[in-house]
């Protein structure tokens, strides 16, 4: 059924308002997102960002938070009150921060699969002949003894453990035989 004739408006432009206050406005207000779960789940979005850090313990500005003593002002120190440390009412977020950043880190550095089976059949079949692992036909991407020593060196400082029971693994076959 068609639209009874007249009652669809025509968009005019507006010339009266500022397109760049109002992006910036619009930025402004949309705020970010807050990486760390723990003061994003205490957060309060009608307080300012400086009295949602003063209640979970944490300073927005580092160089109030400790200021540093000035040497020559020496005459003035009796003058000098304390401000009123403001209240922690929020102590459960500094606890897991402190909490997190005291777990030992994780090693995220790995060597890729196809390494280590290249490293291990290097040495399986040629021992410490890096020569003869250049001429291998498993060398596809045509390593010179060198690159192929400092792979095998990689894999020794990555995973000495594992290098130690493959080369002792290694020395019980040729007992055997």
């Amino acid at each position: 059924m068609p639209k009874a004739k007249g009652k669809t408006r025509r968009q005019k432009f507006g010339y009266n308002v500022n397109r760049k206050r109002l992006n910036r406005n619009a930025r402004r207000k949309a705020a970010p997102r807050i990486e760390c779960s723990h003061i994003r789940h205490a957060w309060d979005h009608a307080k300012s960002v400086r009295q949602n850090l003063a209640e979970m313990g944490l300073a927005m500005d580092p160089n109030k938070a400790v200021p540093l003593r000035k040497r020559k002002v020496k005459a003035m120190e009796v003058d000098i009150e304390e401000r009123p440390k403001e209240l922690v009412r929020k102590p459960y977020v500094l606890n897991d921060l402190e909490a997190e950043a005291s777990l030992p880190e994780k090693k995220g550095n790995t060597l890729s699969r196809d390494l280590i089976d290249y490293v291990r059949y290097m040495v399986e079949n040629h021992g410490e002949d890096y020569k003869a692992m250049a001429r291998d036909e498993k060398n596809y991407y045509q390593d010179t003894p060198k690159q192929i020593r400092n792979k095998i060196n990689v894999y020794k400082r990555f995973y000495p453990a594992e290098w130690q029971t493959f080369i002792d693994s290694l020395q019980k076959n040729k007992m055997e035989v």
